[in-house]
């Protein structure tokens, strides 16, 4: 009888780890800390919104009545992708809500296609874009649950465009002109993630969405600008953030 209660106990006392509860990972110290910084890699999908002018329609010409590009039918914008690459700085306001920036160099060009009642004078204009986007933004986490938070996050961001020319069609035909958005803008951002704890840090896949404030378009007199009353940007951006 001895010898059978022995057993079951060290049964029970061998089998203790497997019904433990393992120890959350560490994830580097990085909610240690009210301070912390890291690093971010996003894949950016971005189109635009199109608010057409009322006439949009109507053929273009030239100061001289020399038309220069016929009617239109419509002009529309698909979802083109890039990338961006930032640093993090997070600061921690209470157990559940911290501040952060990530301000983030983006490679992303954007395209508005020009269809016309003569298909021949169907065109593509890509706004090539390469940008400082800086951020300002809060996150909303869960309770931790194991190696796992949930969170979301919003605020807003002001964008910079950087070494783009102003003048760099000035030498080209009205036919030939590009479409230009303005030097900065604020746009609003909105998303979800979790923050997943490993050993020596934290990784934080996140989606967010953002919208522009305002007007992006450069007002500029030829047939591709000119048709366009107003162009808001919308980005679909998905990150891995490290800690």
């Amino acid at each position: 009888m001895i010898n059978r209660y022995l057993l079951v106990f060290v049964f029970l006392f061998c089998c203790k780890p497997l019904f433990a509860q393992r120890v959350p990972a560490w994830g580097g110290g990085a909610d240690q800390e009210d301070l912390s910084f890291g690093f971010s890699f996003t894949y950016v999908a971005s189109d635009f919104k199109i608010n057409r002018q009322a006439n949009f329609r109507n053929a273009y010409f030239d100061e001289s009545g020399v038309q220069v590009k016929g009617p239109l039918n419509t002009i529309s914008s698909k979802s083109t992708p890039g990338f961006a690459v930032g640093f993090l700085t997070r600061y921690r306001l209470t157990e559940h809500l911290e501040a952060r920036t990530n301000p983030s160099l983006v490679f992303a060009d954007r395209v508005l296609h020009y269809s016309y009642v003569d298909p021949s004078e169907d065109v593509d204009k890509k706004v090539q874009t390469t940008s400082l986007d800086i951020p300002l933004l809060l996150k909303l986490k869960s309770d931790r649950l194991g190696d796992f938070r949930a969170y979301v996050v919003g605020g807003l961001k002001y964008t910079q465009a950087i070494g783009s020319k102003k003048n760099a069609d000035v030498n080209l035909d009205l036919s030939e002109k590009l479409v230009k958005n303005v030097g900065g803008f604020a746009s609003y951002e909105a998303g979800v993630g979790c923050d997943i704890y490993f050993e020596f840090f934290k990784l934080s896949p996140e989606i967010k969405i953002s919208n522009s404030l305002g007007n992006v378009l450069q007002r500029d007199n030829n047939p591709y600008s000119s048709a366009i009353g107003r162009l808001g940007l919308h980005t679909i951006m998905f990150s891995l953030i490290f800690e």
